[in-house]
């Protein structure tokens, strides 16, 4: 387990990085925060959440730390590596909670020192709110954690993020390629959000809220969408996604069919099958 005298770094402050703050603070580790509001500081530190924090990257503080969990969209995640890395010191241990995978890493890892080690981690939690003013460690509790290691990571590396989700009392600690990382994620997470979101957009539908029962507010819970973290991860693995799209599209087309030409044999099947399947996921 990771040692209590190791000082911990989040880097953005935001629903995941305040939980995973609230979380290790809770275990008893010294946390920290970079983040650009200084409201998000101060209501950090105010409710035990971080014991420290800045706005400013600074040198003095960034090489403080032993372990720091990067909370940013990805872009800006390697624009900070590209601009601050030599501010960490060394052995240090950084990894992340991005929700896309081969696009970063090996750029990241490639302009890091090769006394710093980069561990990638997928935390599989989240709410429909944001802000650290949300954050609560209680949504790991259970979830799912992804770690996505590739040639360069030691089994230091690989331990320390799997300390990192045991702390956090995630429950099921998989490991996968960060390619197979972004299939997965494709499917499961990034397509389930682009039908969400087709699903509100194609029909005006304010008014129906007045009608509706659970079906419907189950299916577009996740509607309610962050654009600029969305569209950002969207772009970034396009061709996987766009290969899940088409999978959809093919089954959808595939029931279309069916009730078009009143084929009950073929509709029934789909339907025995789809509820095997989903069986597997009643918690």
């Amino acid at each position: 387990m990771i040692s209590k005298k190791n000082k911990i770094l989040i880097v953005g402050l935001g629903l995941i990085g305040g939980s995973y703050a609230k979380g290790l603070t809770k275990n008893g580790y010294e946390v920290g925060a970079i983040s650009l509001s200084i409201d998000d500081i101060d209501y950090a530190i105010k409710n035990n959440i971080i014991k420290h924090g800045h706005t400013e990257v600074k040198k003095e503080y960034i090489s403080q730390f032993d372990i720091i969990i990067f909370a940013l969209y990805p872009k800006t995640f390697v624009e900070w590596i590209e601009k601050y890395h030599h501010f960490i010191k060394k052995d240090a241990i950084i990894s992340d909670v991005t929700g896309i995978k081969s696009p970063i890493i090996y750029k990241i890892q490639d302009i890091l020192k090769d006394d710093v080690e980069f561990i990638a981690a997928h935390p599989m939690a989240g709410k429909e709110v944001s802000g650290v003013i949300n954050s609560d460690e209680k949504i790991f509790i259970n979830a799912n954690y992804i770690i996505t290691p590739t040639l360069k990571n030691t089994k230091r590396g690989i331990n320390v993020a799997k300390n990192i989700a045991e702390i956090l009392s995630f429950k099921n600690i998989s490991i996968l390629t960060p390619e197979k990382h972004d299939e997965m994620i494709a499917f499961l997470s990034q397509l389930t959000h682009c039908i969400a979101l087709s699903l509100m957009t194609c029909k005006q539908s304010h008014h129906l809220k007045d009608y509706t029962g659970d079906s419907f507010r189950d299916l577009t819970r996740i509607a309610n969408i962050n654009e600029n973290m969305w569209s950002e991860l969207f772009i970034m693995n396009k061709d996987v996604l766009l290969e899940q799209m088409e999978l959809f599209e093919k089954e959808f087309s595939k029931l279309k069919k069916a009730i078009a030409n009143e084929d009950v044999t073929t509709l029934k099947n789909m339907m025995i099958e789809s509820s095997k399947r989903r069986s597997y996921f009643n918690k």
